[in-house]
């Protein structure tokens, strides 16, 4: 691997892994639906410039809107606001390697929905990740888990929607390039998380004169649902499916080093083995069949 595709995977992780801390600081004043709407209108703004900068054309009526809504619905809105719920119940570091599940579901998913091919290998993987999140809540005899069960549910859910999310980005109509079916994915998004935040949740204005707060817009809006995805796009161009995939196995250690250095999270044993083992599934799971990546990543 050359430097510079080094230097961007290291910095797509950064980015994707600060995430989840951005979503602990707009948790203080935003709901989940409003840190979606505001996710997904900032990275609007960041790839509609990208797109005027390098002349690409954003094709308003190539792209089929039922199914690119959605598809982004599933793949981007709902997701956001489940992960935004689960972090008020859970640390953002166990969100964070829970939501390194997501390839386990796509795979399962797409065996048991659509048809996919499976092999020993995937199966294998599966198990050992099911393992590590068996460790990761802890289970015992007296509480039974010492994870908090929403939060739980709410990440398994969003990175269920993340799975369904990526098999619908792969059987959108036309050919459309990764800046359309970006475009489309978060316009739609911002549509549909802000009609709901705007009925189901208040907001302050006085929030957005906080530094902290503009900082954690801009991580998460900006840089993660804007610069994150020409970046990985670039890995996957200069790279290949291959070189980009491996963003999926760092995310969780960059959110830990994320929440135990500005959070105060506390990272035990369990947490570190859950991770050991799940991510160990992921890359087992992904081994046998990389044949194409999706047009839009699931991530954060």
């Amino acid at each position: 691997m050359s430097r510079s595709l080094f230097l961007v995977l290291t910095l797509l992780s950064l980015i994707w892994g600060g995430s989840f801390f951005f979503f602990k600081i707009l948790l203080h004043d935003f709901g989940p639906w409003t840190i979606a709407f505001l996710r997904s209108a900032l990275g609007l703004i960041t790839i509609v410039l990208v797109m005027a900068l390098l002349k690409k054309p954003i094709g308003f009526r190539q792209i089929a809107w039922f199914p690119m809504a959605r598809m982004a619905l599933i793949n981007t809105a709902i997701p956001w606001a489940l992960i935004g719920f689960s972090e008020t119940r859970v640390t953002s570091t166990m969100a964070s390697v829970l939501n390194a599940t997501t390839p386990l579901w796509t795979v399962l998913i797409g065996i048991l929905f659509f048809k996919a091919a499976s092999s020993r290998m995937q199966w294998m993987g599966m198990f050992i990740a099911f393992v590590g999140i068996i460790l990761l809540l802890d289970v015992n005899p007296v509480s039974f888990v010492s994870v908090d069960t929403l939060g739980f549910l709410c990440m398994m859910a969003a990175t269920c929607c993340y799975a369904i999310g990526g098999q619908l980005s792969k059987r959108l109509p036309g050919d459309l390039s990764m800046f359309q079916v970006t475009f489309g994915t978060l316009l739609s998004s911002m549509i549909g998380s802000g009609v709901i935040a705007f009925a189901s949740e208040s907001a302050s204005f006085s929030s957005f004169a906080s530094p902290d707060i503009l900082a954690a817009l801009a991580g998460i809006g900006v840089l993660g649902s804007g610069v994150a995805y020409i970046l990985f796009y670039y890995l996957v161009q200069k790279g290949g499916p291959e070189i980009a995939s491996l963003v999926t196995y760092l995310i969780p250690v960059t959110a830990f080093v994320w929440g135990y250095v500005f959070l105060n999270e506390e990272i035990t044993w369990n947490l570190l083995a859950g991770m050991v083992l799940i991510v160990g599934g992921v890359f087992l799971t992904g081994k046998k069949a990389r044949r194409k990546t999706e047009q839009f990543p699931q991530t954060t």
